[in-house]
C-alpha cells in the first residue's frame, strides 16, 4: 500500500462555500478531475473551474427535491473500493466505478437551524443524510481517501496536493476529524429530537418537574456533544492535561468575548461559569467577588461601584485574586474601583469603551463580555463523570419568591429581613455545601462553604463575618439536623433564619428560634451544591 495518494478525482459537496473556488483551483491546477452538486458545482463553474456534475456521472438525477443525490452505488463505490484488492477493483471496473481519491464535504447547518429558533420542519429538513454517509465512507477507506469536512483543513490539503498527494498520516487525521464531527452532528440531532418527543417513555421522564412539551429529557442512550474551543495550558493542576468544549448557546464564559488578558485556565474558566451564574440570580445593580468557586463577597448597590464597595467589605482578603461578575453593563466608575484590586477575570454582559480603556492598563486582567445574562429559571441539563459514567440531572433552576416562604417562629421577619433571607438564599444556591450565609440590606456580611457539618459552615461564616454579623439575617441551604447550627447563628447575632425544614428535629430547631426571639421561615427548597 503506498502511503502517498495522489488525487485524480475529488467529491464536493459542501453547504458553506468558504474558500470553495481556491480549493477548486489548486485541484485544477493538478489535473484533478471535480465531481460536484448543485450548488457547489454552480459555485465553481461560476469561478471558471471545470467541473462534472454528479447527476450526469452517475446518470442517476436528483430526485425528491434534493433529497437524494449521492446515495448511489457508483460515488460510494468510488469512496469504499479498496484498490489493493483485485475483487474490488474488477468489480469497480465491471460496474464503471471511478475511484475517488478526495472527499469535500461540510454538512447541512441543522444546529445553526435549531440555534435561530426554526420550527419543527425546517429543523428536519436541515438533518443531512447524503453529507454524514459520504463522511463515513470515505473515512472507513482512508487508507486511500482523504475526508475533509471543515473549511479550515482546506490550507493544509492545498499544501498536500501541491507536494503530490495525502500521506496515510493526514488521511487519518482527516478521518479522526470527520468520524467527530458525525458523532458531534448525530448527537445534536438526537438531543434535538429528543426533546421534541411528547409521547416519551415514561420511567425516562421528571414527570414532576419537567413541563410536557420538554419531551424526553433522559433517554435510553445518551448523547453528548461538544465542539472544541480551545486547548487549554493544563487542568486542575499543572500534571492534568485540559481542554475547553462548548455545546448550546447558554450566556457565560463559553459565549463570551474575551478583549484582554492571557489564556484564561481551566479554573478561570470553572470559576467565571460559577460567578456569571450567580450574579445572575439577582435583580438590582449586583457585583460577585468568587474565590474557588464559592463567592466570597456579593451585593446589590445603586450601582456598579457602590455594589463593589460592599462587596469586597464581606472579605477583602479572599478577593484578592478573585473573578468579578457583573450583571449590568460596566461603567467606568465601577470598574476604576475594580482596577485598584488584582482579580484574574472581571464577565460582564458589556462594558462602556471608558471601562474598557481603564482595564486595559491591567495587562494581566481577563476582561469577558458575554452579551446577555443566563437565565436562572431556564431548563437545562448539568454533567458530572464518574468512574464508568455519568451523572446527569436538570439544572437547580429553583428559585424562592415571598410566597414561597412559611413562617415557623413566633416572630415573623421584618419587610427589610424577608428581603435580605431571599437574597441570602439565592446565594446559598452558589456556595458549595454546606453552605451558611450572612446578609445584611443586599450585602453578604459572611459565608462559610464545603464543610462537612453545618455547624462549622456557620462558625467560619461568622468569623469571617466578625463585627458585620450582628443584625444580619443567616441562610442555609439545606435544613439544620440539630439546633447546634442555628445557635451559632444566633451567638453570631443573627436576627432571621432561613431553611428548607424537614429534618426530624426542626421543632427543636424552631424552639431554639423562639426562645433567642429570631424570625424562621422555611422554604421547602434545598440547595446542595457539591
Amino acid at each position: 500500500m503506498n502511503n502517498v495518494v495522489a488525487i485524480q478525482r475529488a467529491l464536493i459537496s459542501v453547504s458553506d462555500k468558504t474558500g470553495l473556488v481556491e480549493l477548486g483551483r489548486a485541484l485544477t491546477n493538478k489535473g484533478v478531475e471535480i465531481l460536484s452538486t448543485g450548488g457547489s458545482a454552480h459555485a465553481l463553474r461560476e469561478a471558471g473551474i471545470p467541473v462534472i456534475e454528479v447527476a450526469d456521472y452517475t446518470g442517476v438525477p436528483e430526485m425528491l427535491d434534493g433529497r437524494v443525490k449521492t446515495l448511489v452505488p457508483k460515488i460510494h463505490g468510488g469512496l469504499l473500493g479498496r484498490r489493493d484488492l483485485p475483487a474490488h477493483v474488477a468489480q469497480m471496473a465491471q460496474h464503471g466505478i471511478k475511484p475517488i481519491d478526495l472527499l469535500v464535504v461540510n454538512l447541512y447547518p441543522f444546529e445553526e437551524t435549531v440555534a435561530n429558533g426554526a420550527d419543527f420542519a425546517a429543523c428536519v429538513e436541515n438533518i443531512d443524510i447524503g453529507g454524514p454517509a459520504l463522511i463515513r465512507a470515505a473515512a472507513k477507506n482512508h487508507d486511500f481517501v482523504a475526508v475533509i469536512t471543515n473549511t479550515a483543513q482546506y490550507a493544509d490539503l492545498i499544501t498536500a496536493i501541491e507536494a503530490g498527494g495525502t500521506t496515510l498520516a493526514q488521511r487519518r487525521h482527516y478521518a479522526a476529524t470527520a468520524f467527530s464531527r458525525t458523532a458531534f452532528y448525530d448527537a445534536a440531532i438526537a438531543t434535538w429530537f429528543t426533546a421534541q418527543n411528547g409521547d416519551a417513555d415514561p420511567d425516562l421522564r421528571v414527570t414532576d418537574s419537567v413541563p410536557p412539551q420538554t419531551g424526553e429529557i433522559f433517554p435510553a442512550r445518551l448523547a453528548i456533544a461538544g465542539l472544541k474551543r480551545q486547548a487549554l495550558r493544563y487542568g486542575e493542576n499543572p500534571h492534568q492535561i485540559a481542554a475547553f468544549y462548548t455545546s448550546g448557546e447558554r450566556p457565560g464564559v463559553a459565549t463570551a468575548r474575551q478583549l484582554q488578558g492571557k489564556e484564561l485556565s481551566y479554573n478561570n474558566i470553572n470559576d467565571t461559569d460559577a460567578a456569571y451564574e450567580c450574579v445572575a440570580e439577582l435583580e438590582g445593580p449586583a457585583v460577585v467577588i468568587l474565590k474557588h468557586a464559592n463567592p466570597c463577597g456579593v451585593a446589590v448597590g445603586a450601582d456598579l461601584a457602590s455594589a463593589w464597595d460592599r462587596a469586597l467589605a464581606c472579605d477583602p482578603v479572599s478577593a484578592f485574586g478573585g473573578i468579578v461578575a457583573v450583571n449590568r453593563k460596566l461603567d467606568a466608575a465601577a470598574a476604576e474601583k475594580m482596577a485598584s484590586l488584582f482579580s484574574e477575570v472581571i464577565i460582564a454582559p458589556d462594558a462602556e469603551p471608558e471601562a474598557i480603556a481603564l482595564l486595559a492598563r491591567k495587562k494581566n486582567l481577563r476582561l469577558l463580555l458575554a452579551g446577555a445574562l443566563p437565565d436562572p429559571k431556564s431548563a437545562g441539563l448539568t454533567f458530572r463523570s464518574v468512574a464508568g459514567g455519568y451523572l446527569v440531572q436538570t439544572r437547580d433552576a429553583g428559585r424562592i419568591t415571598r410566597e414561597d416562604l412559611t413562617v415557623v417562629t413566633q416572630r415573623a421577619p421584618t419587610i427589610a429581613e424577608f428581603d435580605d433571607l431571599i437574597f441570602a438564599f439565592r446565594i446559598a444556591k452558589h456556595v458549595k455545601s454546606n453552605a451558611i450565609v450572612y446578609a445584611k440590606a443586599g450585602a453578604t456580611t459572611g459565608i462559610g462553604a464545603g464543610q462537612m457539618s453545618r455547624v462549622d459552615s456557620a462558625r467560619i461564616a461568622a468569623i469571617k463575618g466578625g463585627d458585620h454579623i450582628p443584625g444580619s439575617v443567616v441562610a442555609s441551604d439545606a435544613f439544620f439536623p440539630f439546633a447546634d447550627g442555628l445557635e451559632a447563628a444566633i451567638e453570631a447575632g443573627a436576627t432571621a433564619v432561613i431553611q428548607p425544614g424537614g429534618s426530624i428535629r426542626d421543632a427543636e430547631v424552631i424552639a431554639a428560634a423562639d426562645k433567642a426571639s429570631i424570625a424562621m421561615v422555611f422554604t421547602g427548597m434545598r440547595h446542595f451544591r457539591h
